[in-house]
């Protein structure tokens, strides 16, 4: 059984590539929810990719993580050739495009999942106190000023959602790879 969660979101050459590692907690002698501790924050930009991809593996790698960990990526947008280079690295991971519909859908190991889905599943952690991010984290204080400033807008005319950064000049890719973990993490 996997315990640890790992969302990648990649971004543009002048964005940030963020990754994020969850631990999965059950608490013993009850049938509650999952609980997830967020026990790494990480975000580098102007780094190529294939030296994400070598600092992802090296992630994998590490003692409490090989073979105990899934890896999921955001494949939307630059995200398809860096899955393809994750993946002939030997790295199996779930890829997850992410859109603006209403339904999951999936082939095999790639899932399309619509962006209210991954805010949904912090919503349902927070609410119930199944979300916690340690305050020692050096990027926690970073994560908590993008989860204030993560927003539903909705479109007048269409009635369509959309979820982003309140201001264009603040950035949400902590955020998704948060949502990217722990959206896998409660699948059944």
């Amino acid at each position: 059984m996997v315990k640890f969660f790992i969302g990648l979101d990649l971004g543009q050459t002048s964005d940030y590539t963020a990754a994020a590692v969850l631990e999965q907690i059950f608490p013993e002698g009850e049938k509650s929810e999952a609980a997830y501790h967020i026990r790494h924050l990480e975000r580098v930009r102007g780094i190529p990719y294939p030296e994400v991809c070598r600092k992802v593996a090296e992630i994998m790698q590490s003692p409490a993580l090989a073979g105990n960990a899934a890896l999921v990526v955001d494949q939307t947008g630059v995200g398809g050739p860096v899955v393809d280079l994750l993946r002939s690295s030997g790295l199996k991971l779930i890829a997850v495009s992410i859109h603006g519909g209403d339904k999951v859908t999936h082939e095999g190991d790639n899932f399309r999942v619509p962006k209210r889905d991954l805010a949904a599943v912090l919503q349902v952690l927070f609410q119930s106190t199944r979300l916690k991010i340690s305050k020692k984290l050096p990027l926690a204080a970073v994560l908590q000023a993008e989860l204030l400033n993560f927003r539903v807008k909705i479109d007048p005319v269409t009635a369509h959602d959309s979820y982003s950064a309140w201001r264009e000049q603040d950035h949400d890719d902590l955020v998704l790879a948060v949502a990217l973990a722990a959206r896998y993490g409660q699948q059944p």
